[in-house]
Parts: C-alpha cells; structure tokens; sequence
C-alpha cells in the first residue's frame, strides 16, 4: 500500500514538471546534486517550510515526500510558497523574463528593414528607454545599436556575396541612403562594398611570423588593426591558416616597422595583464561578436565556464554555439578564449592547443582585477556608442 501511494506521489509530481520535459527523478538528482545548472529551468518547494527555492539551494536538503517542483518562480508564488532567502530563486525568475524579453526584442531587430529606434524597442519591451538599453547592453553583451547595425552587416555581406550590385545590396540590408551607406560600409566590411562583392581581392594585410614562449606565433594587421594572432609549432602552417583565413587578399611580408607591432603583440601575450594598445580589427557574425564580447570582460587570472558565458550573452540554450565561436576567435589571447572552461572545471578544447591553454592559465593564475577588455578595437567601429 505504501508502496501505491509512493508510486502515486511521484507520478503526481512528474505531471508538474512535465512542462520542463524533466521527469520527478531528474529534479530530485538536481536538487541533491545542487545543479547550477538546473537553476531557472526548474524550481522546488518545501511544504513544512512554505518556501522555494532554485534546485542549487546551499539550504539542508528537504525529505522527498515534503518536495513539489514548479515550472516558474511565479507558479510556486501563486501556490502560496515565498521564496527563499538564501538562494533568492524571485531574482531568478526576473532574470528569465528579462532574457525571454530581450530574446524577443533581437527577433524585432533582426525582422525589421529599418533601424528601430531606442525608443520602439523600449516601448515593445514595456521599459524606459535608459532601462532598457542598460538591462538589454547587459544581457545580449551588445547595445541595441551595435546589435542592430551587426544585422544590417549581415544583411548586407549576404547580399554582396550573392552577386547582388551595390546599390540593389544597400537597400536590401536597410540602408536609406547612399551618403550613410558608404560613410558605414568600410567600418561595416573593412572594404570597399565592390571589393568585398568581387571577394576581397586585393585587400592589404601585412604580416609577420615571430617566436615567443608558446611557439610560433604569427601577426597580421589590415589597415584598421590587428586581424589575426595565430599560434602553433610550424611556421609555414600558419601562414597557411592565414591564406585560408584572407583567401582573396594581398598578404604583405612585414618590415621593420611592423615587427614593432610584433613585438607589442608577442610582449601581451607572456604577460595579458599589460593589456594590447594597438587597435583589433574582428569580423564575425552578431553572435560571435557577442561571445567574444563577453571573453574579453572575464578579468586575467579568472575563468568562465561555456554556459556561464552563453547566459551572459542571454542565449543559455546555446552552449556549443559559445563554443564555436570561441574556436573562431582570430585573435588568441586578446580575445582570451582559453579563459573558458568546461563546468567541471576540465580545460576542454582549445583552438591553438590544450598544452597551451594550460600554461596561459597557469601563467595569468593569482593575477586578477584587469579585464582583458582594455585591448582596442578600431576607433571606427560601428559597435561603439550607445543607441
């Protein structure tokens, strides 16, 4: 008879987390695991307490037949629960209706032909301007305009490398006139539109190979900045990477000159700390700019795990897209992607080597309180200023 009623209680329990397609067990394992994790996917409350909590709760755990799970923080509200003050599971539900808000708000952007302006998107997103732009800069890792401009961007590059003429491009990515359009599209491309339509061909890198403590390590710098800081053991595969990366440029050998530029970027590499004055010049897809965006704000000497930083850019679904884009990165150490980790703290992969991953960590270890953020990006770039 016990054993009825048992079997009762839990298929009870697993209908009220069915709206999270997780069975009673899987919330039960969370909780005694205290999944991080599981946080804001599922909550649990205590009926002898009357409160709820988030599954990673540091609280004594409670006995599984006093345990209800929820689907929100406002489900167990409405069931009459208030939230724990420990772990503050109301904080987390805030946060999940800012991050579906924000979700919906790039959607917006990413439909619309014209730029939307500061005062739309707050309106659509029920907040004040100011707020708005502060909780979306801080949830996406973009401000409304730089995410906005890097899907005109996309736009455009699309429609230029599908044979589009230039003008009949201009205005399919939502641009209104000729006089912004070609006052953006250098920023936008690092080109001219013809050129970039006709496929880079005769685009000016200048590059030089050099040694430092992590092997080779290989520089290369288009007009508006550093574009690429590749590192490995043979030389001649670099430059390899190089050619795949440009296929269509006119690669330069450097001078003597630019061996300064070097040596500015091989001294940030064995020491992070001091920061890369030179400007970068990064080009991806929105998603990537938003990742790489993120890296460079984890301080030297502290790590991130992948799904730290896919909640941070407000895609927490997207943990393997995080870590494409970190194997994307054409800037080691500047865009210090070998500071994410796995969550159980393994170092994972690393697009330049686990073995080198390992020693830059070790290296920047007991170092903290600098961003790697204070590396530059081209004054020029359409993702900086506010909406």
């Amino acid at each position: 008879m016990g054993q009825e009623r048992s079997t009762a209680k839990t298929s009870s329990r697993a209908d009220r987390v069915g709206v999270h397609a997780l069975s009673w067990e899987q919330g039960w394992a969370a909780i005694l695991a205290r999944d991080r994790a599981m946080d804001g996917r599922v909550y649990y409350s205590v009926r002898t307490t009357g409160v709820y909590c988030r599954p990673s709760c540091p609280s004594r755990r409670p006995r599984p037949e006093h345990v209800r799970f929820h689907a929100s923080g406002e489900d167990a509200e409405q069931a009459g629960f208030r939230p724990c003050r420990r772990c503050r599971p109301e904080l987390s539900s805030a946060l999940e209706r800012h991050t579906a808000t924000m979700e919906e708000i790039c959607r917006l952007i990413e439909r619309s032909h014209h730029m939307p302006s500061l005062a739309e998107l707050a309106k659509r997103a029920q907040l004040s301007p100011s707020h708005f732009h502060r909780l979306f800069t801080s949830l996406v890792g973009l401000t409304p305009r730089a995410y906005a401009v890097g899907q005109r961007a996309k736009r455009l590059r699309v429609e230029l490398m599908r044979g589009r003429q230039v003008t009949a491009a201009m205005y399919d990515a939502g641009f209104e006139s000729s006089g912004r359009f070609y006052a953006a599209s250098h920023a936008l491309l690092g080109m001219t539109p013809s050129r970039y339509r006709a496929g880079g061909v005769q685009t000016d890198l200048w590059f030089a190979v050099g040694h430092c403590s992590l092997g080779a390590i290989l520089v290369a710098q288009s007009l508006r900045g550093v574009c690429a800081i590749l590192l490995g053991d043979d030389p001649e595969l670099l430059v390899r990477d190089l050619q795949a990366r440009f296929p269509r440029a006119h690669l330069i050998g450097g001078d003597a000159a630019f061996e300064r530029v070097v040596s500015i970027v091989v001294g940030f590499v064995e020491e992070p700390q001091r920061g890369l004055s030179l400007p970068l010049d990064i080009r991806g897809t929105v998603f990537q700019q938003r990742v790489w965006h993120a890296l460079q704000r984890i301080p030297v000497g502290s790590t991130a795990t992948y799904g730290e930083i896919a909640r941070r850019i407000g895609r927490p679904a997207s943990v393997r897209a995080v870590g494409q884009a970190c194997g994307a990165n054409p800037v080691a150490v500047a865009i210090p992607c070998h500071r994410v980790v796995r969550q159980d703290g393994d170092l994972a992969g690393y697009r330049w080597g686990v073995e080198r991953k390992r020693v830059l960590l070790a290296r920047e270890a007991g170092r903290s309180g600098q961003a790697a953020g204070s590396c530059s990006t081209s004054s020029d770039s359409p993702l900086d200023g506010p909406v």
